[in-house]
């Protein structure tokens, strides 16, 4: 299972989705081994805003092999769906969106969600983990810093500090890929998205 979070609404989705599910299918195949041995991948696609302007908080790509009554179920073992924060209509899902724009530290009905999300809110270890994470981001000066155009001289100056801080990541990276750790939980505590933890592990050298 892989989770995207995507803010902005001018990409193409249904491509992006595709684009992720074949990255993934290239990090699972290796060369010579039979399709029939590929997982099964769920992609859940999270969005602040409703993608398909249908007013339903989830939508679940549905393939079939023809049309109307004729249709036959296609199941190639992907599976894609998406999850908006725009609508409430009072379900599950919508009230787990709702906590998901808000993170309140205080607001426990969503289980192991909530422990964890006070954790890094509240507790010791936790605060200084976030607390060291907005150091790092701070020290980059990336999206913020060049979203109001910082000049071009503290650009340069940051450059190589940032080349370095990459390496050093996708080397993190490669050690939690090699543990097993979930993609998802790699990309929230490097603070990536979903999409560059993938790339990283495409170019790990394939074991023998």
């Amino acid at each position: 299972m892989n989770v995207e979070i995507q803010r902005k609404d001018t990409v193409d989705h249904a491509r992006r989705t595709r684009y992720y599910g074949s990255m993934i299918d290239k990090s699972n195949l290796d060369k010579g081994i039979d399709y029939d041995k590929l997982p099964d991948v769920y992609i859940i696609y999270i969005s602040e805003t409703d993608l398909r302007n249908a007013g339903k908080p989830i939508y679940k790509v549905e393939k079939t092999l023809g049309t109307g009554d004729s249709a036959i179920p296609y199941d190639d073992g992907s599976h894609v769906i998406y999850v908006n924060a725009k609508v409430d209509d009072g379900s599950n899902v919508a009230k787990m969106m709702k906590y998901f724009k808000s993170a309140d530290p205080d607001d426990m009905s969503h289980s192991a969600l909530s422990k964890r999300v006070r954790y890094l809110k509240r507790e010791k270890g936790g605060y200084e983990l976030m607390s060291k994470e907005a150091e790092n981001l701070y020290n980059l000066g990336v999206e913020e810093g060049r979203e109001k155009g910082i000049e071009q001289g503290i650009e340069q100056g940051i450059a190589q500090s940032e080349k370095n801080k990459a390496k050093e990541t996708a080397e993190s990276v490669m050690r939690m890929l090699k543990d097993e750790v979930p993609v998802e939980k790699i990309a929230l505590y490097q603070n990536l998205s979903i999409e560059d933890v993938l790339k990283i592990r495409a170019k790990m050298p394939q074991e023998a």
